[in-house]
């Protein structure tokens, strides 16, 4: 029992960690994006060593910082200047719970809430059968009342029974992990554009000649299983990507 609690303390300080350190830097509390080294991080923190270095390790596998031998750790000044709209906070993967947007969390309006036979498109990224049903959901994101996200979701009954409004009127996410002790960990995302048609200019208050950014992605529970197919349209000014790949074994 101790060495569960000492290795459950122990990701709770690394995540602490790693979140406020990412906090500071977007708040430029390293004006010469140099990082203190790891003993003075750790006794800034007051927490071991290999805290330190697993959440330094972290930051340097999402491109945040980089490690430059002999002479230390060092803020990435692109990702500093050009970091996604998407901030992923937290355990779960879902807009609610997970990303803020500008530092905010947003808001939900739920537009549309149905039981649907599943189209094979569906049934293909859930792993459904033929008349097997979802929940087809769909919602508007607002940041301070202004509308940025068109939400479509589509959940099989047969994985999360029992879903009403009241439910997907908050985060989905959020009742999963609370009610069934599950979390959405993985998720498999293509990201695009198109001219916006009727809906995203009446909804997300686009002009005719602007475009819609879409996120489509299907997120997936901590012991595998395809709990949404979603398709996300986005105003154009929120769609930012960064992609950070590295060839090092670190």
């Amino acid at each position: 029992m101790y060495v569960i609690l000492n290795n459950i303390m122990s990701e709770a300080i690394y995540v602490t960690v790693q979140a406020d350190l990412k906090q500071k830097i977007y708040q430029g509390e390293f004006p010469n994006l140099k990082l203190p080294d790891e003993r003075s991080l750790a006794e800034q923190y007051g927490v071991s060593r290999s805290s330190i270095k697993r959440a330094l390790n972290v930051l340097v596998q999402q491109g945040v910082i980089f490690k430059k031998r002999g002479s230390g750790t060092f803020v990435n000044p692109l990702y500093l200047k050009n970091h996604a709209i998407f901030q992923h906070e937290g355990s779960n993967l879902g807009v609610s719970d997970s990303f803020r947007v500008d530092g905010q969390a947003p808001s939900i309006e739920l537009l549309d809430f149905q039981v649907i036979p599943a189209t094979p498109e569906q049934q293909q990224a859930l792993f459904l059968n033929d008349g097997d049903f979802v929940y087809e959901i769909k919602r508007l994101r607002r940041l301070e009342g202004v509308p940025f996200m068109i939400e479509r979701g589509y959940v099989p009954i047969n994985v999360l029974p029992g879903l009403n409004r009241s439910i997907v009127s908050g985060s989905v996410y959020e009742y999963i992990e609370k009610n069934k002790h599950r979390t959405v960990t993985k998720s498999f995302m293509t990201i695009m554009a198109e001219p916006s048609n009727t809906e995203d200019q009446e909804l997300l208050e686009l002009k005719a000649t602007e475009p819609v950014g879409i996120m489509e992605g299907i997120f997936f529970m901590d012991d595998g299983t395809p709990l949404e197919f979603s398709t996300m349209r986005l105003h154009y000014k929120y769609l930012r990507y960064n992609a950070f790949v590295s060839l090092d074994s670190e």
